[in-house]
This record gives C-alpha cells, sequence and structure tokens, in this order.
C-alpha cells in the first residue's frame, strides 16, 4: 500500500473501514442519512444554495458528502454555482471508491460520472459547467493555511477525534475558521469538548444539536457577521 493512499478493510463486504485509523468511513446505519443529518441540515442546506456557494471540507473519504451535496445542489434548482473543495490526506483509489459507494444506489448517476472523473486525473473536476470539485492532497495542517477561498459551509468529517487527533488540533480549527465567511456555517458529527472549545477561541459561535441515530449530540457552529 502506498503512504499516501487509505489503507482499507470492509465490513459485510460493503462498508469500508479506514486500517490507518480503525475507524469507518460511514454510519454502518445509514451512511446517506446520517451525511443529510449532519452536514446539510447542520448548515441549513439546502435552503442557503444560491450565487456562488461554497463548501470545505476536512476528509474527503468517499466522496459520499460531496455527492449528497451535488444532489441537493441540483434539486434545490437555487442557480448559481456550487463549489466544493475538500482536503485529504490518504485518497481512496477509484476502484475502492466505486464499491464503497455502491452502497448508496439512490445516487448511482452522481456516482457514475464522479468515479470516471477521479479515472482521469486529480483534478478540479467540473461538472455541467456549474459544479467544481477541488480535492487537495496532503494533510490539512499544511495545506489549508495556504488555501485561497472562504467557506459558506464547512463540512468537518475527519476520523474521531480520538483516533484522528491531527485533523482535530487547535491549530487547524483555527485555521477552519479563518477560512469560513462572515455568517457562514459549521457543522460535524462530533460533539467532543476540545473541539468545540477549540472552534470558540477561534472565534465562531459554536452550540450542540441532536445527532444522528445512536449520536446524543454534533456541533454546529457559525462565523458572526
Amino acid at each position: 500500500m502506498n503512504d499516501q493512499q487509505a489503507g482499507l478493510s470492509w465490513r459485510d463486504d460493503r462498508i469500508p473501514v479506514s486500517t490507518r485509523f480503525d475507524d469507518p468511513y460511514f454510519s454502518i446505519q445509514d451512511g446517506l442519512a446520517e451525511t443529510r443529518h449532519v452536514f446539510l441540515a447542520g448548515n441549513g442546506l439546502p435552503e442557503r444554495f444560491g450565487g456562488d456557494f461554497r463548501i470545505m471540507e476536512t476528509g474527503f473519504g468517499t466522496g459520499l458528502n460531496f455527492l449528497t451535496a451535488w444532489e441537493a445542489w441540483e434539486a434545490a434548482r437555487s442557480g448559481g454555482t456550487l463549489r466544493f473543495t475538500s482536503f485529504e490526506a490518504f485518497p481512496m483509489t477509484p476502484a475502492d471508491t466505486a464499491r464503497a459507494l455502491a452502497a448508496f444506489p439512490t445516487l448511482a448517476p452522481y456516482v457514475a460520472r464522479f468515479v470516471a472523473a477521479l479515472e482521469d486525473g486529480p483534478g478540479p473536476y467540473v461538472f455541467d459547467g456549474v459544479v467544481t470539485l477541488e480535492i487537495v492532497r496532503g494533510d490539512a495542517r499544511e495545506t489549508l493555511p495556504g488555501h485561497d477561498g472562504l467557506a459558506d459551509a464547512w463540512f468537518l468529517d475527519g476520523f474521531a477525534p480520538a483516533k484522528n487527533p491531527e485533523l482535530w488540533g487547535d491549530a487547524l480549527m483555527a485555521e477552519v475558521a479563518a477560512h469560513t465567511a462572515p455568517g457562514g456555517t459549521l457543522a460535524s458529527y462530533t460533539a467532543a469538548g476540545h473541539v468545540r472549545r477549540a472552534l470558540a477561541a477561534a472565534g465562531l459561535e459554536v452550540t450542540r444539536a441532536p445527532g444522528f441515530g445512536r449520536k446524543r449530540h454534533m456541533t454546529v457552529a457559525r462565523r458572526p457577521l
């Protein structure tokens, strides 16, 4: 295995699990429902779509969050463009990506186009001239500080803080806040106290919200105007 690629095992032959972090890539209960609850609803989407809307993400994984956002953006018919930038240190191969996303047949039309784009090279990938996906490869602690632009919504989706602490440190949370537009929002499945405190220290208004499934709480935040 390439040190810069995802190491995987498969649970029930369909759910990818990171061998590096010993954590599944999406909810065993229902990954698509979790993405819609945490990252879409947690950021007030799709209601906020419109104009040149930009989403940033830590932890691209299978691409499920991007595909779910793309589907919701198209269904909203709000016009404008969608730009999705994700920071990923250990990308999956196109073949493993396709295998993982087969668990979500309702996304199949999007999956087919996405996997074909991955097979063509590193991107950025543009779909229909209005949806742009950029996967920034490398350690987000190194790549995010120099990245241009501000996010209207953040998806914080690294592996669990206890297993992947590098993606939840105070310095990186400060960079996330610094790359959030005024009025922009953030959502994450984790409600870890140190993550919430780091985001609050960086100037975001942080609250706990009901989590998905068996998780009692999740984190949502907003940068003041």
